[in-house]
């Protein structure tokens, strides 16, 4: 593989947005919530619909008490039941016992509090007759999509998944996903499409693990893997257990993976994994909420490991975010100020020098929180960065971050620290991509070397801050 053909691969402006977003939430809420299950029928009576104390303020607040910057809504999952007014069926909040506009709600409430807003839309639906019929159905399904598109305002993201069933007439329906995406691009040309799309990969796995190397330049023919009927979802356990990621999978992106490869992508990936055991809410499962470390765990694999995190937080039979799943958010938003809201790098007489100095991206460029980044002055794939301090700091983790602007390069790298007599390795690692965390052993030093071991091309860095534990 030519390694010009890789840094020649890019993100667009939709994926570098939605990426800067690092943490995000799930919100599963419908008819599964009030009938205790997952995957529903589509023979539900509408009137089962009933959240007493529906408050989609009271989410934003527990999403943002955890620092999460966007949320997606089940505004239709496969039992075909639809939390908004549509046109198209009966089979909506309209028909229930409590008929307000579920999106509408939420997308004022995320206006208010300042969170972004995206939508999941089933392609399988239980209820619709015309399911399996084809072109009836594609535009069934396009229907309720453009009112999801035209009224609820700007859309971050639009999430499909590929569970595919037979309807009631016997039939598997054949997703038409070119012309879902065509009129996704109509009305919201900066919304990635997730998942079964273009924009925005599936890790792999829904119990929240992580690649130790991620790529987010992959073979393009992933971008289609979900939209084969075999691949996708058949049954309810087979869209829910906690797999890991297979052997084979764990390689998506080195230059040896790539080798035979015609066609790359930019494709970064999500990582989609629920606070409790479920998607929906189950009372069963009001004390198994996932605890702070698992939940931190989370963060720094995910968000620090070159993905999205997708915390899938149901919204409970009242309408509300359950008080087990709000403390254990709170917790988190807590734990990760403490973390990483003191940047030791940022006092103005730290220093940053490189062995290989670009007059127009020079190392002091990773100590500045913009769009400005550093590379070595040719085109060299090792080099190393210095950082010195002006008294000895505590730290237990470094972030760095790649100006993924212009592709992704590092493929191997460490980290030392500046120790009385000699430099001591404290970390290695192998991909950056937008963020890695690194996280040691606490070690106490007036200096840092990052030595650039492996890169395609060259390096860049765009971003270095020390934490303290």
């Amino acid at each position: 593989m030519d390694v010009q053909k890789l840094v020649a691969i890019k993100p667009q402006e939709r994926q570098i947005a939605w990426q800067a977003l690092e943490f995000t939430a799930f919100l599963h809420f419908g008819m599964n919530t009030f009938t205790n299950r997952e995957w529903g029928t589509g023979k539900e009576d509408p009137l089962l619909f009933n959240p007493r104390r529906l408050d989609t303020d009271q989410w934003c607040t527990a999403m943002q008490s955890a620092g999460i910057k966007a949320c997606i809504l089940t505004a239709k999952h496969h039992d075909g039941f639809c939390l908004w007014d549509t046109a198209y069926t009966d089979h909506s909040i309209t028909a229930s016992s409590c008929p307000q506009d579920v999106v509408a709600m939420l997308s004022a409430s995320c206006k208010k509090y300042g969170l972004k807003l995206g939508l999941y839309l089933s392609p399988w639906d239980m209820h619709e007759p015309s399911y399996g019929t084809g072109h009836e159905y594609n535009d069934f399904f396009c229907g309720q999509l453009e009112e999801l598109l035209t009224r609820y305002g700007k859309l971050y993201s639009l999430w499909f998944d590929g569970a595919n069933g037979e309807g009631s007439n016997g039939k598997r329906q054949t997703y038409d996903w070119d012309r879902y995406y065509a009129l996704i691009r109509q009305h919201q040309p900066e919304a990635v499409i997730a998942s079964v799309g273009p924009d925005v990969r599936w890790i792999g796995n829904e119990a929240g693990a992580t690649r130790p190397s991620e790529w987010s330049i992959v073979p393009g023919r992933l971008q289609d893997a979900h939209k084969i009927a075999e691949h996708s979802q058949q049954t309810e356990d087979a869209g829910f257990r906690e797999q890991g990621i297979k052997h084979q999978d764990e390689d998506l992106g080195s230059r040896n993976a790539l080798r035979n490869e015609t066609n790359l992508v930019w494709y970064p990936a999500e990582v989609d994994v629920s606070i409790r055991p479920g998607w929906f809410y189950h009372p069963e499962e009001d004390d198994k909420v996932k605890p702070l470390e698992t939940l931190l765990h989370f963060y720094k694999t995910s968000v620090g490991g070159n993905a999205v995190l997708l915390l899938n937080i149901p919204p409970d039979r009242e309408g509300r975010i359950h008080e087990q799943d709000f403390q254990s958010l709170t917790e988190l938003g807590e734990a990760l100020g403490s973390l990483f809201s003191v940047n030791l790098l940022e006092d103005p007489a730290v220093k940053a020098q490189s062995d290989t100095e670009d007059p127009v991206h020079p190392a002091a460029h990773l100590l500045q929180k913009n769009d400005s980044y550093w590379k070595p002055k040719a085109e060299q794939e090792r080099a190393e960065i210095e950082i010195t301090l002006p008294c000895p700091k505590k730290i237990s983790h470094l972030v760095l971050q790649e100006q993924i602007r212009e592709s992704q390069r590092i493929e191997a790298f460490s980290v030392y620290t500046k120790m009385p007599k000699e430099w001591e390795k404290i970390y290695t690692g192998t991909t950056v991509g937008y963020k890695k965390i690194c996280s040691f052993t606490p070690v106490e030093t007036d200096g840092l070397r990052i030595v650039i071991e492996a890169s395609r091309v060259y390096p860049t860095l765009r971003f270095v801050g020390a934490y303290g534990s």
